[in-house]
């Protein structure tokens, strides 16, 4: 009788030490990446900042402009998103650091599998962040400048500004990794893609609350994070669907060429 492929093949072993000084070396080397990083990010940490600011700047009405209302905040606002920035640019070289750590410990089968959800995991991550940049700041701080009462000055707290521009960046991010998060679970076997079809409604309500919570109280905003959202659910089931037919054609074509067993 044959072998299954998990039984027929070897999986890289080694000792508890052996691991925590790979893994040691695996944390040094991404620590140092995000460091290289940081230092020219340090050194133009206020245009960075003025970058991150633009969406709101080219809304603001004439006259008025984002504020400090702390005496450390100029010197730590910009700081904070050098940091954060640094870690952002160089994330998928700590993740490259997390999957050689981890991918000697997979079978040939999980690793061919893994490693495209993980790199789609990284770009749909970073294509989150671009969206909400480029497409959901610009209308959404259109539309909260407009709505200003007459009388108040909107000038924002730069502190405030960033912790809420980096809560929507991370948002945006977390919200297109659905068709990762989908696939995940139809290949796992936790949900079957006919569930995920017929579930359809639930989800859609699901994503639009998730969109009331992280966003800003406004239907344009919650809109832009809910509608991708559930195209990108739609496209994680099409995913679903193709790799549930190939397990099935491989699981097929197996049993066909070892028809004795």
């Amino acid at each position: 009788m044959s072998q299954s492929p998990r039984e027929a093949e070897p999986l890289a072993e080694g000792t508890l030490i052996s691991h925590l000084l790979e893994l040691r070396t695996r944390l040094l080397r991404s620590l140092a990446a995000v460091a290289i990083v940081f230092v020219p990010l340090a050194v133009f940490q206020n245009q960075l900042f003025t970058f991150v600011a633009r969406p709101l700047l080219d809304k603001l009405p004439e006259g008025t402009s984002l504020i400090a209302t702390s005496v450390v905040a100029p010197f730590m606002a910009p700081l904070k998103l050098s940091i954060i920035a640094a870690l952002f640019i160089a994330m998928p070289f700590v993740l490259y650091q997390v999957w050689a750590f981890v991918a000697p410990g997979l079978y040939r089968h999980e690793r061919r599998f893994a490693l495209p959800l993980f790199l789609s995991s990284v770009v749909l991550f970073y294509a989150g962040a671009a969206f909400a940049y480029y497409v959901v700041f610009p209308l959404m701080f259109a539309f909260l400048t407009s709505t200003t009462p007459d009388g108040v000055l909107m000038m924002t707290d730069i502190s405030s500004y960033l912790d809420f521009v980096l809560l929507l960046f991370f948002a945006f991010g977390v919200a297109f990794e659905v068709p990762v998060a989908v696939v995940l679970l139809a290949a796992t076997g936790l949900v079957k893609v006919e569930s995920l079809k017929k579930h359809r409604g639930y989800v859609l309500l699901g994503i639009f609350i998730v969109a009331a919570i992280l966003t800003p109280p406004d239907a344009v905003s919650q809109s832009f994070m809910a509608i991708p959202m559930y195209l990108l659910y739609e496209l994680g089931i099409l995913f679903a669907q193709y790799l549930v037919r190939q397990r099935a054609a491989d699981k097929a074509q197996h049993e066909a060429a070892q028809p004795g067993e």
